[in-house]
């Protein structure tokens, strides 16, 4: 018997400590076992900063003093829940998933959400089965790629292009306005707002100098934003660089300036003793993914995002 409790809002608003600590503890664990993260960032920004409708549950069974599995239902603002789940690895098979799903379904019906999905990194069968079992479909497919650096070639910009490293609070506006119309397709990139791009501006890991823009005539034509993950032994010995976001302006596409963005970024990450380059492509972008293959990328895994419409 599964028994899933909800997670209630510390006095100041923000996520209780309890769940913080639930949450870490569920996702080292999973993380050994399976040799990536368990939970996304968006699910750790939210904790940090909870939506209104944000919730989250731990799963508990029989003769098991500590919760086994947990689950953040995450209010976006958009209409959907977003779910995201760690499941300790001896409790996969007890029907934890199911009732943390379950769990996550009822609660976005009940703050009257239009959808709910559920992401799962490292997607399997198993994960196709338990949403399938529960009306879920495939809404989306991301590829996390790898390169190992440096790659063969050197970023080439039209003449008319100049790179300089961000500038944060001048250049917030703008990049926003740019970032919106280059992932107009993409409901959760193509969305952020100010309060988003602060977030990460205050991360630990932000670097100015690794986050790379691309202007015309003073204007934002595209960007290259790094980020450079510390080793997370065992399944991650060593250091590694992501290009954490890329983006060209419609009115500049066809140019090269994407391709030239990807290049100078990783060759940064490579200046900054990085031996292997990584991304996430929508599987769906087919120049993309086309582009990254060029470059020597190769998927190394495969994360699904499974949705149900709610009346």
């Amino acid at each position: 018997m599964v028994e899933v409790r909800p997670f209630d809002a510390a006095p100041d608003g923000t996520a209780d400590p309890d769940e913080r600590a639930v949450a870490r503890t569920l996702a080292d664990r999973s993380e050994r076992r399976d040799e990536h993260p368990a939970l996304g960032e968006a699910v750790w920004l939210d904790l940090a900063d909870p939506g209104a409708g944000s919730r989250g549950f731990a799963a508990s069974v029989p003769g098991i003093g500590d919760p086994v599995g947990y689950l953040r239902a995450v209010d976006r603002g958009s209409g959907d829940v977003e779910c995201s789940m760690t499941v300790h690895p001896d409790h996969r098979d007890d029907d934890v998933p199911g009732a943390l799903l379950d769990a996550g379904i009822a609660h976005g019906r009940a703050i009257g959400a239009t959808g709910v999905t559920l992401w799962v990194f490292g997607a399997d069968v198993d994960a196709d089965a338990l949403a399938a079992g529960r009306g879920l479909r495939v809404s989306r497919e991301l590829w996390q790629m790898r390169t190992l650096l440096p790659v063969a070639g050197r970023a080439r910009f039209p003449a008319d292009v100049t790179v300089a490293p961000f500038r944060p609070g001048l250049d917030d506006v703008e990049w926003l306005a740019v970032n919106a119309r280059s992932f107009a397709a993409d409901p959760d990139q193509g969305t952020w707002t100010s309060a988003d791009l602060a977030l990460r501006l205050t991360e630990a890991w932000f670097r100015a100098d690794g986050f790379l823009v691309a202007r015309r005539d003073g204007r934002i034509v595209g960007s290259c934003w790094t980020k450079i993950h510390p080793a997370a032994p065992p399944h991650e010995p060593h250091p590694l660089g992501e290009i954490y976001v890329i983006g060209v302006d419609p009115s500049a596409h066809g140019e090269g300036i994407g391709r030239a963005l990807v290049l100078a970024g990783l060759t940064h990450l490579h200046e900054h003793g990085l031996a292997v380059g990584m991304l996430f492509v929508d599987a769906a972008n087919t120049p993309a993914v086309a582009l990254y293959r060029s470059l020597g990328f190769v998927t190394s895994r495969v994360d699904r995002a499974y949705r149900v419409a709610l009346a």
